[in-house]
């Protein structure tokens, strides 16, 4: 007898209130499907020249991602009232990380700002969500967000 799987959907976390958003929306379509949602954020320190000589370190980063996910899980908080959210901070490129954890996932979430020519050019560019669009495993789903929750 074969094991049944846990239907997840998972939605990428930048702090955003387009992230915010796109949680809003895997909560409600958790609940219509009977799926959890994997909130998951990813960090990674700057790549830029100087960066050697910040006082800040990886607990830095690894912190304020945290925050930031914690701040869209209460941002959403009356949609997941009723939806179990596991949270997770991961350090590495964004989309290398939520392209990972969505393997096997049910859907993959992500935000956006708003218009359709932006949304257009997102996905044909390196933005993180063009990158999950091409490569993903499962179905994604692009939540534009034109009003943001507060």
């Amino acid at each position: 007898m074969s094991e049944v799987q846990e239907r997840r959907i998972v939605v990428g976390i930048d702090g955003s209130g387009e992230a915010t958003a796109a949680l809003c929306w895997a909560a409600k379509q958790a609940r219509l499907v009977g799926a959890v949602v994997e909130a998951v954020t990813a960090w990674q320190p700057p790549k830029t020249p100087g960066y050697a000589g910040t006082p800040f370190t990886d607990e830095h980063f690894a912190g304020w991602a945290g925050a930031a996910l914690r701040g869209c899980v209460e941002g959403a908080r009356d949609e997941c009232r009723d939806v179990e959210v596991r949270r997770t901070v991961t350090r590495g490129d964004p989309a290398t990380v939520l392209l990972r954890a969505a393997d096997g996932a049910v859907l993959l979430v992500l935000g956006t700002r708003g218009t359709r020519w932006r949304l257009a050019e997102a996905l044909l560019h390196a933005s993180v969500s063009g990158r999950c669009a091409h490569r993903a495993a499962c179905p994604i789903v692009l939540v534009a967000a034109t009003k943001v929750p507060r």
